[in-house]
C-alpha cells in the first residue's frame, strides 16, 4: 500500500440531521457516510483533527476500522463551509485495492522558468488534474518542473510526466501553464488639443442655435 493511505478509528453514527451534526463538530467529530459496493450505507463519526490532517496531506484512501471491522475506502466528496475552509462532511466509497479509480490531484510546478530573465511570467492554466490509476497509487501530486520554459513557451497535459500506472483523463493537448510577457496598456494621456475639441464644437453649436432663435424672433 502507498504512503498515501491512512488507518483511522471511527463509530457508527446512530443520530442524524443537521443539529446532530453540529454537535459532532462542536465536540471536534466530524459526520461522514460509506457506502458502495452494493453494500449498506454507513453514517459514521470520524475523528477531526486526525482526518483533516491526512487530507491536507492529500490523502485519498482510508482504511476504516468500524466496531472491529475494516473498510478500505476512498474519499469520494469532502464538505467544506461558505468560506471553503472548515471541512463539514466526508463522503467515503468502498473500493477494492485493486482496482483502478478515477481521482483529481493537485499539479505543481518546481522551478523558476528562464524566460522570467527575459521579463515573462508563468502562469498556470490548471491546478489539478483528473487521472486514472490503481487505488494504491495514487500520487498526492502531479510534480513538473519548469526551468526550461523560455518565453512563449507553453506546457500541455502530454508534455506531464506521470508515475508508471498512471493515465491522465483529460485532453492531452490541454494547456497546464505558459511563460508569457506581460501586457503593456497604453497609457498615454489625452493631448489639450483633443480634450478641448469637444468644447468647441459644443460652443459654436450653442452660438449658431443662438442665431438661429434671434433671426426666427425677427421675422
Amino acid at each position: 500500500m502507498s504512503a498515501n493511505t491512512a488507518n483511522v478509528s471511527v463509530k457508527k453514527r446512530a443520530e442524524l440531521g443537521s443539529r446532530a451534526n453540529k454537535r459532532l463538530r462542536d465536540a471536534g467529530m466530524l459526520p461522514g457516510v460509506v457506502y458502495g459496493h452494493k453494500q449498506d450505507v454507513i453514517p459514521v463519526t470520524l475523528p477531526k483533527k486526525e482526518v483533516v490532517g491526512h487530507l491536507n496531506k492529500g490523502t485519498h484512501v482510508f482504511t476504516l476500522s468500524i466496531d472491529g471491522a475494516t473498510e478500505n475506502c476512498l474519499v469520494k466528496e469532502v464538505q467544506y463551509d461558505y468560506l471553503g475552509i472548515e471541512v463539514l462532511h466526508v463522503d467515503f466509497a468502498r473500493v477494492d485495492l485493486n482496482e483502478r479509480v478515477e481521482v483529481t490531484v493537485p499539479v505543481e510546478l518546481k522551478g523558476t522558468p528562464k524566460g522570467e530573465a527575459d521579463g515573462g511570467n508563468l502562469q498556470q492554466m490548471m491546478t489539478d488534474i483528473e487521472i486514472e490509476c490503481l487505488v494504491t497509487e495514487i500520487p498526492d501530486a502531479i510534480r513538473h518542473n519548469v526551468s526550461d520554459m523560455g518565453i512563449d513557451a507553453i506546457l500541455h497535459i502530454r508534455d506531464l510526466v506521470l508515475p508508471a500506472g498512471v493515465k491522465a483523463l483529460q485532453d492531452a493537448d490541454q494547456i497546464v501553464a505558459m511563460v508569457r510577457e506581460p501586457l503593456v496598456q497604453d497609457e498615454t494621456p489625452a493631448t489639450e488639443e483633443g480634450t478641448a475639441e469637444p468644447e468647441v464644437i459644443g460652443k459654436k453649436e450653442k452660438e449658431e442655435a443662438e442665431a438661429a432663435e434671434a433671426a426666427a424672433k425677427k421675422k
